[in-house]
């Protein structure tokens, strides 16, 4: 089983580099374009994927959630991004596949939770009661504040 693992391993950039000559010889400077357009849109992937990490891990805790499953969900795109890096149509067809698989995590992929499940009651639900007195603003006449002196 490992040599069969590290076969593919192996055979896995030649196998990229017969496909790209193949694909240039029938479309020739298209496929350059292409290349070169979706390494854009990996870097995109990856610069994007960096800035929503902190933003997902931190919705998933508010919402009570498992901080576990929006780890797994970055680490999928970024690692569809860096397959969209690689220069190579298999790479980039591994790429889709991973972008292509849905998630588990409503707020990654779109759906929404119950709302009785979004809220949670508070540990002490007691009605405090009590009264207030509005204190209204003093400006001092000359827009100066007075510190109070440590004498």
């Amino acid at each position: 089983m490992r040599f069969l693992i590290l076969a593919i391993l192996l055979a896995f950039p030649f196998l990229e580099i017969a496909v790209l000559i193949e694909l240039s010889q029938r479309y020739g400077w298209w496929v350059l374009v292409y290349l070169i357009m979706i390494g854009y849109l990996g870097l995109k992937l990856i610069r994007g994927e960096k800035d929503l990490i902190a933003s997902r891990l931190f919705q998933q805790m508010t919402a009570g959630g498992n901080p576990v499953a929006a780890i797994f969900s970055t680490a999928r795109n970024l690692l569809a991004g860096v397959l969209l890096l690689i220069p190579g149509v298999i790479s980039d067809v591994i790429a889709v596949i991973l972008l292509l698989i849905p998630t588990n995590n409503p707020n990654v992929s779109g759906q929404h939770q119950q709302p009785h499940a979004r809220y949670r009651h508070s540990a002490n639900d007691e009605v405090i009661e009590g009264e207030f007195t509005e204190v209204p603003d003093s400006k001092p006449v000359d827009n100066v504040v007075h510190l109070p002196r440590k004498d």
